[in-house]
Order: C-alpha cells, then sequence, then structure tokens
C-alpha cells in the first residue's frame, strides 16, 4: 500500500474534532522552517535554556527518595516523598496570598494536562469558552479538543482588555447568545504577550465572573520569574467565590521533563478534577521533586533563573532596540519568556509573519508568526503583522545574532522612504 493510499484510511473513524482541526497545526510553519534551516537560531520556542536545569540536586533528591521509600517510591500512589510535594504547593501558594491546603490540590503530569482536566469537567460540546487572544496555542488545541465555541477577547499593553470583555458579554446576553462556561487566562507575563494584567483589571474581571455566572482559569506557569515591578496578586488570591481555578507548574523554574503541574481550587472542582485525573501522575517524578523541595532547593534555583533570565531579557531588548528601532514596537516583560513583536507601519502593509517565517529563517532566525496564537482554527485569526520571540533558551550571543537576522529580514520587506 503505498502512500497516497493510505492517507484518510480513517478519517471516518476519527472524532469530530480531530476531523475539525486535523487540517491545520498551529506550529506547522514554524516547524517546517525549522526543519528547512537546523543552523538558523531559534527564538520562538519558549524552553529553559539547558544550564538551568537543578541535575545535582534533582540526582540528589531522587537517590534520597529511593533510599528512604525504597520499593514504594515505584508503586501506585508513591511514598512519603511524593506526598510532600502538595503540601509544597499548597505552602507556595499561601505565600502568594491563596488561602489553600491540600485538599485543594491535585497534582497532574503538567501544565496542559491540568488544563485539560479542567476542561473535561466543565466543557461539553458545542459550549462557549472565552480566551484571551492572543494566548497559548498548546492550550487552545486542548480546547478545541471538546467541540467548544473558542471566543477570542482582545488585549492591550496592560494585558486583558476587562472593558472589551464586558461589552461582549453583555451583548450576548441581551441577543441570547451563549455566554462562557470557562474563561481562560495567563494574567502575569502573558504568553505571548510579556504583559501582566493590573490588579484594577484582575478585580473586574472577577466580578464579571460572578455577574455572567462563568469559572476563571487562570495559568499561572511564569509567576515566579518576575525581574523587576511589583509583584500583583495571583487572581485566586482576590477570589471570594472559589470562582477561579489556579493551574501551576515547575515546567519553568524546575525542568519541564519532570511533567509537574497542579491545579488548585474549591474542594468541589477539585474532587471533579481528581475524577478525570485518575491513574495519570507520575509518582516517581513527584518523589524526586518532592523531596527535592523539601531539602530546600527551590529558592536558590528561582533566585538564580531570575537573574540569568533577567539578562537575556535586558539583551534582548536592547538588541531589538538597535537592530529594529522604528521598524518595530514592542512591550517590555517585567517577567515570564517572552516579547511579543508588532511591526511598525513603515513595513509592508501586507506583511504577514507567518509568510515571512521562510525568509527570516533564511537570514538566520526563527520565531513563533502572530496568528499561531489567535483562535481561528484556519490560521486566520489575527496577528498577521505580529511575532513572538523567545529569550529563555538561547545565549547572549544567539539573541544578538538572531535578531540582527530578524532585522535583515524585515528590511526586505520594508516600504520604500
Amino acid at each position: 500500500m503505498d502512500e497516497l493510499e493510505r492517507s484518510g484510511r480513517f478519517d471516518h473513524l476519527f472524532s469530530e474534532s480531530a476531523r475539525a482541526t486535523g487540517g491545520w497545526s498551529a506550529y506547522e510553519t514554524w516547524r517546517s522552517a525549522t526543519a528547512a534551516n537546523p543552523d538558523a537560531v531559534s527564538l520562538g520556542v519558549g524552553f529553559p535554556f539547558p544550564d538551568s536545569f537543578p541535575n545535582d540536586e534533582l540526582l540528589s533528591a531522587a537517590e534520597r527518595a529511593f533510599d528512604g521509600d525504597g520499593d514504594r517510591t515505584l508503586q501506585y500512589g508513591g511514598g512519603e516523598d511524593a506526598a510532600l510535594l502538595p503540601e509544597f504547593v499548597a505552602e507556595r501558594a499561601r505565600t502568594h496570598g491563596i488561602d489553600c491546603d491540600t485538599s485543594q490540590v491535585e497534582l497532574t503530569d503538567g501544565a496542559t494536562r491540568a488544563i485539560d482536566a479542567v476542561s473535561h469537567a466543565f466543557l461539553d460540546p458545542d459550549e462557549t469558552l472565552f480566551t484571551e487572544a492572543p494566548t497559548f496555542p498548546g492550550t487552545l488545541a486542548v480546547f478545541r479538543n471538546y467541540g467548544v465555541e473558542i471566543v477570542g477577547c482582545p488585549l492591550d499593553r496592560d494585558g486583558l482588555d476587562v472593558d472589551a470583555l464586558e461589552r461582549e458579554l453583555r451583548a450576548r446576553r441581551n441577543d441570547d447568545r451563549p455566554l462562557p462556561t470557562l474563561f481562560y487566562t495567563i494574567p502575569t507575563f502573558q504568553n505571548p504577550t510579556g504583559t501582566t494584567l493590573s490588579l484594577e483589571r484582575r478585580r473586574r474581571l472577577l466580578e464579571l465572573a460572578a455577574e455572567y455566572d462563568f469559572v476563571v482559569l487562570e495559568d499561572d506557569a511564569y509567576g515566579d520569574l518576575r525581574y523587576d515591578g511589583e509583584d500583583v496578586p495571583p487572581l485566586a488570591a482576590l477570589d471570594e467565590e472559589g470562582r477561579v481555578v489556579h493551574v501551576g507548574t515547575v515546567s519553568k523554574t524546575v525542568a519541564p521533563g519532570v511533567r509537574i503541574g497542579w491545579v488548585i481550587a474549591d474542594e468541589e472542582i477539585v474532587a471533579q478534577v481528581n475524577r478525570t485525573n485518575v491513574g495519570a501522575s507520575n509518582t516517581l517524578a513527584q518523589s524526586a521533586v518532592g523531596r527535592y523541595f523539601a531539602d530546600g532547593y527551590y529558592e536558590q534555583n528561582v533566585r538564580e533563573l531570575r537573574e540569568a533570565y533577567e539578562k537575556r531579557r535586558d539583551r534582548m531588548l536592547a538588541s531589538l532596540d538597535e537592530h529594529l528601532g522604528s521598524a518595530a514596537r514592542w512591550v517590555k516583560p517585567e517577567g515570564g519568556f517572552f516579547v511579543w513583536v508588532e511591526l511598525s507601519e513603515e513595513i509592508d502593509v501586507d506583511v504577514d509573519t507567518d509568510e515571512l517565517l521562510s525568509r527570516a529563517a533564511a537570514e538566520g532566525v526563527i520565531y513563533m508568526p502572530g496568528p499561531t496564537f489567535f483562535p481561528a482554527a484556519d490560521g486566520e485569526g489575527g496577528g498577521e503583522r505580529f511575532l513572538r520571540l523567545s529569550f529563555s533558551h538561547g545565549s547572549l550571543e544567539e539573541i544578538d545574532r538572531g535578531v540582527e537576522a530578524l532585522a535583515r529580514t524585515v528590511r526586505t520587506v520594508s516600504s520604500p522612504s
């Protein structure tokens, strides 16, 4: 059987949601450009830099877990060290103002799994979900699996435009159109824009959640990675009605490979999420990371990460200013991994960063195109003049080379003066 005969053999068996999204991948253009130009500097991926991983500390913690718990470390449920992790999560949450205990914590295999479990608990096909636009495409893929209507809500330089959100909610109520069951948000160092939602806007979002009866799904992957500015409480710390489901992870502060995330929520919600998540936790990784936290490694590691990422961020901002200047605009992120770049009016009016990526790769840089981050499943939902750059993975020298290559690419499409 040749490749053509194999193609489409199982289309009639795939689920409706799989068929609806199977023809387009948010990462397709980026993957193609990366494969075609493997020597290009990658400023597209939000990966931690390799030297950030606490290899020795994790190895020591894993050995101590095995020494202390023996075979229980490899058993269903894990041993005592795995049980340390929920308490650490609850303790960290309390330091950020979230009033919780271990009964409100559900561990998962990473933040995406946590979001999937929450989605399973709340979303039926044809329901409505609101999200920021732009937002993290990996989460959009999760939501599409549930066959829901995804409505994007705009952001500005200060994060979610809550006034625009309120107008949309009011219009839907007046027109008797579906209101959201969930609102997904990354309020702190948003991916991809890097913006942080103000305290006033956070409070207004919670007021709208109560008025229009929806749950707020707060993704807080980057909250511990603040480099300057004032801390803003998580939405869960401001929540007085139990409407916020807070999702966290150690993927950015320990290592993504340990695949540990969590849900913090009202006990009723956690119980429902637990039914979905049963059997989906890596207790071996939880034992090692639980011991890692108990041995006091985390705080020092995060301090070092903040210093290293701040240097990378500042280098990227300086390089953007030097090489792109007035050809683009961007917001200085106070934390996280990303800079969201908008090509300015002096660039060709029809420029599309999705289409421009192959040219950028040939010049020596890979970025993530703006349309990737918008809810439209066909990839044509906005963001054509935007691109996301990550300063988390590359060295300082690679950041410079990548931005210089981006500037060369932009000059090829600049309108004549």
